[in-house]
This record gives C-alpha cells, structure tokens and sequence, in this order.
C-alpha cells in the first residue's frame, strides 16, 4: 500500500492505517529508535507510541513524506524516552556519545537540547548540508540524525570506521565555521 492511502485512511479515521503503517514503516522506525535506546523493550514502546502519535495527529496534518514524518516522531519520542530513562546519571549510550559530538559545535549538552529543534538552527544546518558533497552530507546525516554508529555507517558506506570518524570531525570543522560565519552564537 502506498503512503498516500495510508494517509488517506488516517484521514478517514479508519484504523487499518495503523496496521498499515507498522507494515510498512516498523522495521524503519525501530531502527530509528534503537540507535538511541539500545533497548528492545523500549524501542517496541517508543515505536507503538509513533502510531499512536501518527493517529493523533493525522489529521490536521497530512505529511507530504509519511517516512520522514514517522521518522521524526520516533526519534523525538526515543530522545525523550531516553532523557526520562538517564535522568539521574548519564550513561555511555551511543546517544550521548553523538549529542557530547554536537555540543562542540553548538555549545554545551543543556544547550543541545535547547537550541537543536529551533527553527534557524535548523535551517543553517540544512543550508550547510547542501554545500557539502553527497558522501559527507549522507554521513552526517545518518550520524546526526538516524544516530547510527561509526561502525554502522562504515559498514554501510563501504567505508573504514577510521574515513568515517575524519569525515565526521572535519564536517563539524566546517559547520562550526559556517555556524560562526552565519553569526549563529556559539
């Protein structure tokens, strides 16, 4: 089934879009998910909870791209998961490892949180993601966003986890300088 009948069926408030969905888009979204939960457990919850949350808000939304839509809600519900479940102490999750990775560019970890979903600080990114060359930009991407591993990104690349890692420094190079350039504050 195609992404616009399922969005259609959202629309018509017809409960086969959420079997539909997790059809289409589970393995996708668990992915998504466990690159920052690491748990199995969790990440079946966060995932149901995207589907909960897609029939929420579907309508008044109706997503262009129901992938990435799904996509960003699995992410902003895995990221909140993970907060709640670190709260007391931060462990050595992938997850911290990535946003520790940002906050070089960006400022410290509070400001991470606070300043990564703002509307300019997006658009910067994506402005500068578009200046870089394909390889650099779909790395960043998958690190930043799908929050994957240098291993996993290595691997599915076709690159050295060593090419990963100087493509990923030098890539934060060049967005920190952008960033300054811009007069984003750091």
């Amino acid at each position: 089934m195609d992404d616009f009948d399922i969005v259609e069926m959202y629309w018509d408030r017809n409960e086969d879009a959420i079997y539909h969905t997790d059809k289409k888009y589970n393995r996708y979204c668990s992915g998504i998910a466990y690159n920052i939960l690491f748990n199995a457990e969790d990440t079946k919850e966060c995932v149901n909870d995207t589907w909960l949350k897609a029939w929420e808000t579907i309508p008044p939304q109706r997503p262009e791209n129901l992938a990435a839509y799904l996509g960003k809600i699995t992410r902003n519900l895995a990221i909140n998961l993970h907060e709640k479940l670190t709260a007391l102490k931060r462990g050595g999750r992938q997850t911290d490892v990535i946003l520790d990775e940002l906050s070089e560019v960006i400022g410290e970890e509070s400001d991470v949180d606070r300043y990564i979903d703002e509307k300019i600080l997006t658009e910067l990114i994506t402005r500068f993601l578009k200046q870089q060359n394909e390889t650099a930009r779909k790395v960043f991407v998958r690190r930043y966003w799908y929050m994957s591993s240098t291993k996993e990104i290595a691997r599915y690349y076709g690159l050295t986890e060593s090419n990963v890692k100087v493509m990923l420094l030098r890539t934060r190079e060049k967005l920190r300088e952008y960033l300054i350039k811009e007069g984003y504050d750091l």
